[in-house]
């Protein structure tokens, strides 16, 4: 399969919604330099694109961003990334008025934002229509802080509606608009680590009264909670998913509006099993459960693969709803129909449709497939003794022509490090498999999926933890004769390239290495102006300054002498997230002892490449790079 195939011209899918029988969708085409448009489909007539080129739907909230649009009845918002400004399309009118605009045309989009202050720049996410009152509300980042703003769909300046401590996102609005729920978290902790889910009633002008938190834990609390995308009932109750009891399980607080200022909230566990009905927050817009009109639908993670299934509002049993597909996001029901993103081993992720009573469905690929599906190489569930000897999980992905003794296996350490190793159809792992490749993908301690404590095993072990498990996982391979212990790579991106780094100086397991914008100094990485991550680092090692010396221990940068296998890195000029610098200064290090490396920068990319020459570039130069060094 070429590298073009694999990662290169394939459009994406991502954020469905479903509003008044119409289901829009957000689609990221790397042709256009990444570009991400918005589609709209109303039952029984062809898609068409509302926001044609060089609209651009793009938040820079947190660096990562997410949710950059919201859509009610003929209300249409969303953030162009040109401008950074909110924007108003009016969908009224027969179909001919979802057609495609130009920024020119009659009924163009209209901007309610004006462009901001260069010396003051503000970023806008995660919003929700309020159309009793006529407004957008969501996060609006300035000045290093969240503000929960509201802004008149007439247009104006932002009006303030919270100011949360530090961070806030995921507003939800109560049916009937009379109250609203949100989750906040504050430095140093992480979403996923501590947040607390905040509820506050309108009062006749339509600002907050009475906010207070009603579940979760802030700073200061000694056990620590996450929240988990708060929704609304019809009938006036909220559900939240949250990990008190070590896995994100739903919660419902019935009778919301009768709750008294003084009443502490009295929470229902809906469905307690040791399963994950969330997922770490790394940008907005994520979804897991949605209420279709009567009953509740969510998205379950057990062992590392998902499943769909359904729960009555008082809670009760999970009842899975068969379906082939084992990753599962953005859910969005409305009327019995459910929508979300979905794929699995065989199936190139796209929309899934489904009719929630008769249990039809239809799945439409984001892109064709591109492979036969004797072709493609099925993930293996592989257990195996991580560090300290805990059980740890990984995929294996075989070689097209079956495992043997003698093939390369490429190690991926996934980035985050929260994230989880899914099972979907991943062309870039088949890329390598059809090459004569193993690979493994590696859910090291740390990552998300199997519950509160295996995620919290890399919390002051970063570094330690992933490197070791990563380790471990090949040389298990490698005992069971799948694959050559002179021909093991390890290839990783951000945090995962900080794994593959740190591998590459403390094991002599691999034999090479590629790294993509790679945490090559995490003391470096203090001075970044990256708020969102800003103190992340004093939970994977230690609080700064004090642990100056274990930053120091842990830094590849600071031990380059000790990595003696050859290593590509490949990193964006554009990224504020894990600077360029990072890169360079490692390169410089590895090439004064003589190590033989590469290094490919590439304008006008950030922290995660976009465009689909570089990605395509990126991995045809990892591939030949191995291929020199293993002579294959």
């Amino acid at each position: 399969m070429p590298a073009a195939v694999a990662v290169g011209r394939a459009t994406s899918v991502a954020e469905p919604r479903l509003d008044g029988g119409r289901l829009f969708w957000l689609e990221q085409r790397p042709d256009e330099r990444g570009r991400t448009t918005l589609m709209a489909q109303r039952p029984g007539a062809g898609a068409v694109e509302l926001t044609p080129g060089p609209w651009n739907l793009r938040t820079r909230v947190h660096e990562y961003g997410g949710s950059p649009y919201a859509v009610a009845g003929d209300q249409l918002v969303f953030v162009d990334d040109g401008d950074r400004c909110l924007w108003q399309l009016d969908l009224a009118g027969p179909e001919a008025a979802m057609a495609a605009r130009t920024p020119t045309a009659d009924g163009a989009p209209r901007r309610l934002t004006a462009p901001p202050d260069p010396s003051l720049p503000r970023a806008f996410a995660d919003g929700l229509i309020d159309r009793r009152r006529g407004r957008w509300i969501g996060v609006m980042e300035q000045d290093g802080v969240d503000r929960l703003v509201a802004v008149p769909l007439a247009g104006g300046e932002p009006v303030l509606l919270h100011q949360p401590a530090d961070f806030c996102g995921y507003a939800v609005l109560a049916p009937g608009g009379g109250h609203l729920a949100w989750v906040t978290w504050q430095q140093p902790f992480m979403p996923w680590e501590r947040s607390q889910l905040w509820l506050a009633a309108f009062d006749a002008a339509g600002q907050l009264q009475q906010a207070r938190p009603i579940a979760g834990s802030g700073p200061g609390d000694p056990q620590g909670i996450s929240v988990f995308q708060p929704l609304w009932l019809d009938d006036g109750s909220l559900v939240v998913a949250n990990d008190r009891s070590g896995w994100w399980n739903l919660e419902r607080l019935a009778d919301v509006a009768a709750l008294g200022a003084d009443t502490p909230p009295r929470w229902q566990p809906l469905c307690p099993m040791e399963a994950e009905f969330g997922g770490p927050q790394w940008v907005y817009g994520l979804r897991t459960l949605a209420w279709d009109g009567t009953q509740l639908l969510a998205a379950v993670c057990r062992q590392g693969r998902w499943e769909l299934g359904r729960l009555g509002a008082e809670g009760g049993r999970f009842e899975p709803i068969p379906l082939p597909f084992d990753e599962l996001a953005s859910l969005t029901a409305e009327a019995g129909r459910l929508v979300a993103v979905a794929g699995a081993p065989g199936i190139g992720p796209g929309l899934l449709e489904l009719d929630t009573a008769s249990g039809t469905w239809q799945h439409t690929p984001a892109a064709p497939p591109p492979l036969a599906a004797e072709a493609i190489s099925r993930p293996e569930p592989l257990w195996f003794d991580g560090h300290g000897g805990a059980p740890t999980h990984a995929w294996y992905y075989p070689p097209r022509d079956g495992s043997r003794a003698e093939a390369p296996l490429l190690v991926k350490g996934h980035s985050g490090p929260t994230a989880m190793a899914g099972t979907g159809l991943n062309l870039a792992i088949q890329f390598w498999t059809s090459r004569g490749w193993g690979v493994v993908d590696v859910n090291y301690g740390g990552s998300t999926g199997f519950g509160r404590a295996y995620r919290q095993r890399l919390d002051g072990q970063w570094g330690v933890v992933d490197v070791a498990d990563c380790a471990a996982a090949a040389r298990a391979l490698v005992a069971a004769g799948r694959a050559d212990p002179a021909r093991v790579a390890f290839e990783g991106g951000s945090a995962g390239g900080f794994t593959v780094l740190a591998a590459l100086c403390f094991t002599d397991v691999f034999k090479a290495g590629a790294v993509r914008y790679p945490v090559t100094d995490p003391e470096a990485l203090l001075a970044v102006d990256h708020r969102f991550e800003a103190r992340y680092t004093e939970t994977l090692i230690g609080p700064w300054p004090e642990a100056r010396a274990l930053y120091e221990e842990r830094a590849p940068l600071r031990h380059a002498e000790r990595i003696t296998v050859p290593v590509v890195f490949f990193h964006g000029l554009d990224d504020r997230v894990v600077p360029a610098r990072q890169s360079e200064r490692m390169v410089e290090a590895l090439r004064r002892g003589g190590l033989k490396t590469e290094l490919h920068l590439f304008t006008g990319e950030g922290h995660g490449f976009r465009d689909s020459g570089v990605r395509t570039t990126v991995l045809d130069a990892t591939e030949a790079f191995f291929r020199r060094q293993f002579h294959l």
